[in-house]
């Protein structure tokens, strides 16, 4: 990590707070810190379930909970069982917490205006597009990879949105039962690993390894991004962090297959380093086969 980019970050977060109002006990004049209206906020018209607003917000449940009981004792927020769910919580906005929740969405308009309106258009224009790609960035540095049970319901919504998927975009539709498996005890050590990506308590990304080293060759299996969070460079760091897994465990080959139509998937393979060969396996589905030297990774 360069310094001049560490001391970058650190003075644009100082002009931010600033600019913005953070370092205020009374955020927007409305009696209330920056945190405090934040959560007021990402609670929204309809509630939010309390465990996801919490990692929304990535706060300390502790801190979490300090928050939600002074909006509570506001008569801002109740917090009660979920009708559908009597085992999840979920925080809901009083008829007050809404009409204070509006004001806020006004003085928040006014902030940004005050902001803008000192500026010439296409000041106002590069601005917003900064902040545009600066928002994205940020996303893309929340998100979590780690190596997760293929059991875990995480991995299941992720394996079950990437069948889901297939079956929207092949030609053919896609059936699992036709195509090579890649099976629980596959995806679990020592056979092989799942990767999940998990941004602000959601599963949105998965990326697998099957491993042969008989052969030290591994195979990349159930790579998925949702389309929520594409653009953010996701499959390239799944890919990257799968390539390094292999090679800690003395893999020499990475390879895999893939679909005509998932033409950003070749794009992805090719810039990361992926070379197409000849086919290496009777997958049904692929018409494409690539694979990658790691000696050298």
């Amino acid at each position: 990590m360069k310094r001049s980019q560490i001391d970058v970050v650190r003075r644009f977060n100082r002009a931010i707070t600033q600019r913005i109002g953070a370092l205020d006990d009374a955020y927007l004049s409305r009696g209330r810190s920056l945190g405090l209206s934040r959560l007021l906020w990402e609670i929204g018209p309809v509630g939010a379930e309390v465990r996801l607003l919490r990692a929304r917000l990535g706060l300390d449940s502790g801190y979490f909970s300090r928050q939600l009981r002074r909006l509570e004792t506001d008569g801002l927020a109740t917090t009660d069982p979920d009708d559908g769910d009597g085992r999840v919580r979920k925080v809901r906005l009083t008829r007050k917490g809404l009409a204070e929740r509006a004001v806020l969405d006004r003085s928040s308009d006014e902030l940004a205006e005050s902001i803008l309106e000192p500026l010439v258009q296409s000041q106002r224009d590069r601005l917003v597009a900064a902040m545009t790609d600066v928002e994205r960035l940020i996303l893309a540095s929340q998100v979590r990879i780690e190596i997760t049970d293929p059991r875990d319901l995480d991995a299941r919504y992720c394996l079950r949105s990437y069948f889901e998927e297939l079956g929207r975009r092949f030609d053919t539709g896609f059936d699992p039962a036709q195509s090579i498996p890649a099976s629980d005890e596959e995806m679990t050590s020592p056979n092989g690993l799942l990767l999940i990506a998990n941004l602000q308590g959601s599963a949105v990304a998965c990326g697998a390894l099957k491993l042969h080293p008989d052969t030290r060759i591994a195979e990349v299996k159930r790579m998925w991004v949702s389309p929520n969070v594409r653009g953010l460079g996701l499959g390239r760091r799944l890919l990257e962090r799968l390539a390094a897994e292999a090679a800690s465990r003395e893999m020499l080959i990475l390879r895999l297959e893939t679909n005509r139509s998932l033409t950003e998937a070749r794009h992805l393979y090719e810039s990361a380093g992926f070379v197409e060969v000849e086919a290496f396996n009777d997958e049904p589905y692929a018409h494409h086969w690539f694979q990658k030297n790691l000696r050298h990774d």
